[in-house]
């Protein structure tokens, strides 16, 4: 399996968008996406430009994706 890497923040943003979430709320430098059945909104920083790969795996995690659908999505782009 790949490791996970750091991608910029609107990459990101369009993947979590292909499996259903919206950018609901933007406030500061972080922009919440939400999908109805989640409990929790995924928290995105966009400062700086590249999210990490702590916090992206914390937002697969709260987003219920696993690493094999994340990594398929990826390869999309």
């Amino acid at each position: 399996m790949p490791k996970l890497v750091p991608i910029h923040y609107t990459k990101l943003i369009q993947l979590f968008e292909r499996f259903g979430f919206k950018a609901t709320r933007y406030r500061g430098d972080h922009i919440m996406m939400n999908k109805p059945g989640v409990s929790r909104p995924l928290v995105i920083k966009t400062s700086p430009p590249r999210v990490s790969a702590a916090l992206i795996r914390i937002n697969l995690t709260t987003a219920g994706i696993s690493r094999e659908q994340y990594f398929r999505a990826l390869a999309e782009f």
